[in-house]
């Protein structure tokens, strides 16, 4: 579905304000626990996709994917990051400026989560959580859309290569890896 993107004369005027709806929806539904909707239920991911079917109609949460936390997690955070770089695109500092509300946002969820909180499978919440979000920034993210001006692109690239720290905690394998990353996509 890329040349369709392409063609794009002018950015959709909803993104902005459904970029700002996603992560306000994103937030509850990543930290989880008493809201009984959240991530990794099958359900609850399913109108944060749908606002982000607006902007990427191919972003989808494979049948394999749902009812996975750490799954559906990186499908949601990749298809915002997409939307957040899509509006850079356009508008480089309006871009930057989202990036930041979404970056701030995911180290808050993620830091809300109680560690105590454990799934049957795949060891406590928060690691669940913690994994996909980084897993939607690092590998699905698609960084083709980021806007050209330098200014907002350093600023963007920085605050995608905050994440890995934020939540895996600086000097971590995940940090690095993280730094390594964005840092040889933007030589």
């Amino acid at each position: 579905g890329g040349a369709k993107g392409d063609a794009k004369k002018s950015m959709s005027p909803s993104l902005r304000a459904d970029i700002y709806s996603a992560v306000d929806q994103a937030k509850p539904w990543l930290i989880g626990g008493t809201v009984g909707r959240q991530a990794g239920d099958g359900v609850a991911y399913q109108p944060i996709i749908a606002r982000i079917h607006e902007h990427f109609p191919d972003m989808k949460v494979g049948l394999d994917a749902a009812r996975n936390i750490e799954h559906e997690v990186a499908v949601i955070v990749a298809g915002i990051t997409n939307m957040i770089l899509e509006m850079s695109k356009w508008d480089g500092m309006a871009g930057a400026m989202a990036m930041r509300t979404w970056v701030d946002a995911l180290s808050d969820a993620h830091g809300k989560i109680s560690s105590a909180s454990t799934e049957a499978k795949g060891g406590p919440r928060k690691d669940q959580v913690g994994r996909g979000i980084t897993r939607g920034i690092n590998q699905l993210t698609d960084v083709t859309l980021m806007t050209r001006e330098f200014a907002a692109r350093i600023q963007i690239i920085s605050l995608l290569k905050s994440v890995n720290t934020k939540i895996h905690g600086a000097g971590s394998d995940e940090a690095r890896q993280g730094e390594a990353l964005w840092s040889s996509k933007f030589i």
